[in-house]
């Protein structure tokens, strides 16, 4: 499903109006990805959280060409997924 799909689905079971759903939609996304700049943990009960997870620099290689590159440390988004959803899942 991609974002299109869900708000097209919200407006269909909520009997909204497609632009209204599509805010509602996007005032969710960013306010979670605002959270996370922030420094913030998303927890969804029975779903799951994200994190925001810091990883060290290192020295990479270029698969085409073997030769060493440096890697700068960054931060990347963490989703761990919650036990209902992992149990719904899995049947």
């Amino acid at each position: 499903m991609n974002k299109s799909e869900l708000i097209e689905s919200l407006a269909m079971k909520k009997s909204l109006p497609f632009r209204k759903a599509e805010e509602v939609i996007n005032t969710v996304f960013d306010s979670m990805a605002d959270a996370l700049l922030s420094g913030d943990k998303i927890e969804i009960r029975g779903f799951g959280s994200l994190v925001v997870r810091e990883y060290d620099a290192y020295t990479g290689r270029n698969p085409k060409t073997g030769e060493r590159i440096p890697v700068k440390a960054k931060k990347l988004p963490f989703f761990k997924v919650g036990k209902d959803l992992r149990e719904k899942v899995s049947g």
